[in-house]
């Protein structure tokens, strides 16, 4: 008999695979911020006034989204430009000097900088001199003072300025002259932009006579937003931009439902920077919804929530089996839900969860699989759900809080299903759960549950009818006041450190929500998105599965490297209109999209939550991707489910919704049972394993019939495996 057929114990005490005591176990360090490896790291009076910057700009959002509103452009663009501001004064656009490599500094790229900095500050001052003219009653400003006064010194200074941050190489502390340059260059193309969208001007967009200044900062503007992209996500998104900007002007020239009839340089980019575009859904809902959850996130970590959220975790679930990895999907998931990033959320928790789960004996390519998976499923936990979903409601125009309510079962069904794969696990490898002394204490704990209260709050004044700013605002608020009950009390400075802690984490997220927006004006200016959608319903007069499969795999292609809330954005403007034609309805078609747009970071070959978790478990990127997509499994099957079982979405009688939830959960498990080779105590057979799949696949349909189905072909793959006990059991003499 082998080792996989003995039955398991679920009371003996922890034996760790190599025979050494686990040390008792210290959560600390989950709210630290996470430093990036291009993040610069000042001291003395630039960290101060670096430090002042970032806090005025998070207090600059509260205090416009609660008490005195702007105009919406002017809003978003000085919402974007703020960013690239930080993200310049905070990334570097290559890597550090190391002191020990024996490299010197650049220093050529200081004296080009200081050289560039004439025609990037001469673009600034005719914005000035611009803004002046207008106030003096001009209806419109020179063509040529536009193009020779303002125009190509703006772009000559952005392209070359760009360039230039590649190569200049200095130590970490020290600011960079380029970047400076940059920061100068994103000022002058947003303030040109600041005057004529608040003139008569803003009206001749997309027409032959709208400004040519407008053409030029949007062309400058895209170019920075490209470039701080680059540094705080990566090249994924970049790429992908670039390739549709491409296709903006090489699509007249394409053969079949790629081509369309084209469009002037000036008439795309006197309109790419408009609420068509950068200006458009993604960066509406960056410069509200995100930006004020990111404060509420940054205000629980300054209060230490995190932490308390991972001890609870580790209370409740350290003593069963794979203790460590039943831990990372409930910690995981409620940082996950704030965070807003997998990846972020890989960083923040399984910095801790992975180390431990491979000290119990799970291999590294599994810890980190775990890790990952359950860091992407925070991205669908209600009620905050990363972002996404209030991008979701800005997109679809449906209530916030139908959207919250709807995604409740589908999250239920993905943790879940993560839980029983990682018990399943843990038991076939006989792993053993945690010992009571080695865990925070669960009385204890239950004292300070008080610290749930802003997320009790949040959700409660959602419920009652109230905004999601002004619920958002009193859940940030309340995380103050129950600090003061807790051992990590914010008073003023704790305060400013969490709007401190807001701006930086902000960066990354709006510069990736304007260029998303970047890509979402190209699909609505060219029509390639209802080019898409006509596709798909070709694809759908054959069969409508079919359909939904390729419309699977082009979410997951989009969402490919690229983070959660870009990836829903650019595939809701692809993918989503060609599913509503199919007469599917809003809501499900945006789930469908919005669930394969999270699980692309853990779906190979490019998958930045599995890779990311690898780097701290030490296993190959590819191995780990490829088991955290096996673990993640059921969220593949998920958007099928409540696309053909409605109620799993909240829409039907509450009967009918109950059944769902049982049915699909008992699917989930027969289906995680089948896939990790598990099941009754014992290894399945290949003969029962098909008998799972087949009763996981009939249960998940939630027809009545089906669901019969299902049943008697689980009764007899648990038939079976007791049938295979009996046999392996030894004999009485």
């Amino acid at each position: 008999m082998t080792t996989k057929d003995k039955p398991v114990s679920e009371h003996e005490p922890l034996i760790p695979s190599h025979g050494e005591p686990l040390a008792p176990i210290v959560i600390e360090g989950v709210d630290e911020e996470p430093v990036e490896s291009n993040r610069r790291l000042f001291g003395g009076w630039m960290l101060r006034a670096v430090t002042a910057m970032a806090i005025l700009y998070s207090a600059f959002h509260l205090y416009v989204l609660n008490i005195s509103p702007m105009e919406s452009w002017s809003f978003r663009i000085v919402h974007v430009t703020g960013a690239l501001i930080l993200g310049y004064l905070f990334f570097s656009g290559t890597r550090f000097i190391n002191p020990e490599d024996g490299r010197p500094a650049q220093r050529w790229t200081n004296f080009a900088a200081l050289a560039l900095m004439i025609p990037a500050t001469y673009a600034l001052v005719q914005t000035a001199l611009m803004y002046q003219m207008m106030q003096n009653g001009a209806m419109r400003i020179d063509a040529s003072v536009e193009t020779w006064h303002y125009g190509w010194p703006l772009l000559a200074a952005t392209g070359l300025g760009i360039a230039l941050s590649w190569f200049h190489r200095r130590e970490r502390a020290q600011f960079s002259m380029p970047d400076l340059l940059l920061i100068i260059c994103s000022v002058a193309a947003a303030s040109y932009l600041l005057i004529m969208y608040n003139s008569p001007m803003r009206m001749s967009t997309g027409t032959s006579f709208s400004p040519v200044g407008i053409s030029f900062a949007a062309v400058a503007g895209t170019a920075l937003i490209m470039e701080m992209t680059r540094r705080v996500a990566g090249m994924a998104l970049v790429i992908i931009a670039l390739c549709f900007l491409a296709y903006v002007f090489s699509g007249p020239y394409m053969p079949g439902f790629l081509g369309y009839p084209g469009l002037s340089v000036k008439r795309f980019f006197s309109q790419v920077y408009t609420d068509i575009g950068v200006l458009g859904p993604t960066t509406a809902v960056s410069s509200t919804y995100i930006i004020l959850f990111i404060i509420f996130a940054a205000f629980l970590q300054a209060s230490k929530v995190g932490e308390y959220f991972v001890n609870f975790a580790f209370a409740c679930a350290g003593r069963s089996r794979g203790g460590p990895a039943k831990v990372s999907i409930f910690a995981s998931g409620l940082m996950g839900m704030i965070n807003g990033t997998s990846a972020g959320n890989v960083v923040a928790t399984g910095s801790l969860t992975i180390p431990l789960m491979k000290k119990v004996g799970y291999s590294k390519k599994t810890a980190g699989a775990v890790e990952a998976a359950a860091s992407t499923g925070g991205q669908i936990m209600p009620p905050i759900m990363g972002a996404g979903a209030f991008i979701m409601a800005e997109i679809t125009g449906i209530p916030y809080t139908e959207i919250a309510m709807a995604a409740v079962i589908p999250a239920i069904l993905y943790f879940v299903s993560v839980y029983f794969m990682v018990d399943f696990e843990a038991a076939k490898t006989g792993m053993r759960g945690m010992r009571k002394d080695e865990l925070p204490q669960l009385g204890k704990l239950i004292r300070q549950v008080y610290l749930f209260i802003p997320i009790v709050i949040l959700i409660v004044a959602l419920f009652m009818g109230y905004s999601v700013i002004r619920a958002g605002t009193l859940a940030t608020i309340s995380a103050a006041v129950v600090s003061w009950l807790s051992p990590n009390k914010m008073g003023l400075k704790g305060i400013l450190k969490a709007l401190e802690l807001a701006g930086i984490m902000a960066i990354q997220i709006i510069v990736v929500c304007a260029c998303a927006g970047v890509i979402v004006g190209v699909i609505s200016l060219t029509g390639v998105g209802s080019r898409f959608s006509s596709l798909l319903l070709g694809v759908a007069d054959a069969s409508q599965f079919l359909a939904l499969v390729f419309a699977m795999l082009i979410s997951i292609m989009l969402g490919m490297g690229m983070p959660t809330t870009a990836a829903y954005a650019v595939a809701a403007s692809v993918v989503a209109p060609g599913l509503i034609q199919l007469g599917i309805d809003p809501l499900t078609a945006h789930f469908f999209v919005f669930y394969f747009a999270v699980v692309s970071a853990i779906t190979p070959p490019v998958a930045l939550a599995s890779f990311a978790a690898a780097g701290i478990s030490g296993a190959n990127p590819m191995a780990t991707s490829m088991e955290s997509f096996k673990i993640g499994l059921a969220a593949f099957i998920v958007p099928f489910m409540f696309f053909y079982n409605g109620a799993l979405l909240m829409n039907d009688t509450w009967l009918a919704i109950a059944q769902a939830l049982i049915t699909a959960t008992v699917g989930v498990y027969l289906l995680s049972a089948a896939v990790q080779g598990w099941f009754a105590n014992y290894a399945a057979s290949w003969v029962v394993r098909i008998l799972l799949i087949a009763a996981a696949l009939l249960m998940i349909e939630g027809g009545l019939v089906t669901d019969v189905l299902g049943i008697a072909a689980a009764v007899v793959a648990f038939g079976l495996q007791k049938k295979r006990g009996r046999a392996a059991a030894p004999h009485p003499l």
